[in-house]
């Protein structure tokens, strides 16, 4: 609840100033890190700071060549930060990287600011961003997994019902040990919880898979733009906003193809590097879409300077999911969104980059969605063959069903029966034979 600009949840001010600290650290250079430059990663870790309505009053990288075990900073480091702090009147201090439970507090005390880390950032915005009871038990249980392993502060309380999970504040070290009592109880309750989502999602996708119609995923880093793509497709209004994380729930609409009279077309989280681990394991249910998706539709930003990196962060967590190229049959289709903020020199290059492999798109303004949609359509028909299908004359429904999703090459019959030759793909195959 937010009283007087107060976010009792937080406990901070909602538009209080933070300052953001991008730790670089010069001695071991990240592997999964060298395709951004520091100054693209801090750029990203503003938006995620601004993404929980904090007013961003400075940002800077900070040369790190070795890595202080009880402050992470060095002393001079430090002591200008709690300068700059001060004088800016900040509440908060963003640490783009991990910090320890004992880093932040000795940090907290010099800096005389609160401070949180870059997973306390993410787990904080998907707190505010989950929805759905599902997407809040998620957000829950990794919240829990995240604070046991420190408890620096206890949070605010266990039995909040919104979103926001308290990393910002909290009643002090007195009750640490009733709160890991009172957290190991609530971790055990959440899991038993998502263990019933979990079959509950189960039988929900098993009757997708019985029904006759494929299903599309649209995957992509946050803020490229899928939910824009998702709203141009199905004529939806779901949010889509110049936000990191404005989509967590999954949402599913139906969408007509040129060779299919209905596909189902489900937006999914949005991907980030560094995805702190509690949340790529409670998020599973939800990435669970993309498990079972006929085909991967990968949105990239291209017009952002960290397009490459961001796409190569998506391909690690499908190859996570067992779902990178190479890995399954799952067909992917890649497309190059936000040409429409590329000058003309620049959308000639993009085109090229795209050859075969790739669709430039706008999905702000609908540019080269009718050749997206065309190559979806090819590939969900990609496997088909000829099958030679039987069905009663009077049988109409599964007559138009065939004509609808496959093409009808030849037929014979009498009166009673007729025997088809449609090309169909396995799957759609396998559908029209789960039909009732």
């Amino acid at each position: 609840m937010t009283i007087g600009g107060f976010d009792e949840a937080r406990g901070i001010r909602v538009g209080a100033r933070a300052v953001v600290i991008l730790p670089h650290i010069t001695s071991k250079a990240s592997v999964g890190h060298a395709l951004r430059s520091p100054e693209a990663k801090l750029a990203e870790a503003i938006g995620l700071t601004r993404a929980i309505a904090l007013d961003v009053a400075h940002a800077e990288v900070v040369k790190v060549r070795s890595v202080q075990v009880s402050r992470l900073l060095g002393s001079g480091q430090i002591e200008r930060l709690a300068g700059l702090v001060a004088s800016m009147e900040a509440e908060v201090v963003i640490i783009d990287g991990r910090v320890t439970p004992v880093q932040q507090r000795n940090l907290e005390k010099l800096l005389k600011a609160k401070v949180i880390d870059r997973t306390g950032l993410i787990l904080e915005i998907f707190g505010e961003r989950a929805s759905t009871a599902e997407g809040t038990l998620q957000v829950e249980l990794a919240h829990l997994q995240y604070q046991a392993s420190r408890l620096v502060r206890s949070w605010t309380h266990l039995e909040r019902q919104r979103g926001g999970f308290g990393f910002l504040g909290g009643p002090g070290e007195s009750q640490i040990e009733s709160d890991r009592r009172l957290i190991r109880d609530r971790i055990a309750r959440l899991r038993d919880d998502l263990e019933d989502v979990r079959r509950t999602r189960g039988l929900h996708r098993r009757n997708r898979q019985k029904a006759p119609w494929p299903v599309v995923a649209l995957v992509g880093y946050t803020n490229s733009g899928k939910s824009t793509l998702f709203n141009r497709l199905t004529g939806a209004e779901v949010r889509a906003e110049d936000l990191l994380f404005a989509t967590l729930d999954p949402t599913m609409r139906a969408i007509k193809l040129p060779g299919h009279e209905k596909v189902v077309l489900s937006d999914t989280v949005g991907f980030v590097s560094d995805l702190p681990t509690q949340l790529v394991a409670a998020f599973r249910a939800t990435l669970e879409e993309v498990l079972e998706a006929d085909l991967i539709v990968h949105v990239r930003d291209i017009s952002h300077p960290d397009s490459d990196a961001q796409a190569q962060d998506v391909i690690d967590v499908l190859t996570s999911l067992g779902l990178a190229p190479g890995q399954r049959e799952t067909p992917m289709i890649t497309v190059f969104n936000k040409i429409d903020a590329l000058d003309d020199e620049q959308r000639e290059l993009v085109r090229a980059e795209a050859g075969n492999d790739a669709i430039p798109v706008s999905a702000l303004t609908g540019e080269g969605l009718e050749q997206l949609q065309a190559a979806m359509d090819l590939t969900l028909r990609a496997d088909e063959r000829v099958h030679r299908i039987t069905v009663a004359v009077t049988d109409g429904r599964r007559m138009a069903w065939l004509h609808s999703h496959g093409e009808v090459v030849g037929q014979s019959g009498d009166d009673e029966s007729l025997t088809l030759q449609v090309r169909l793909s396995d799957k759609d195959k396998s559908r029209f034979d789960a039909m009732s």
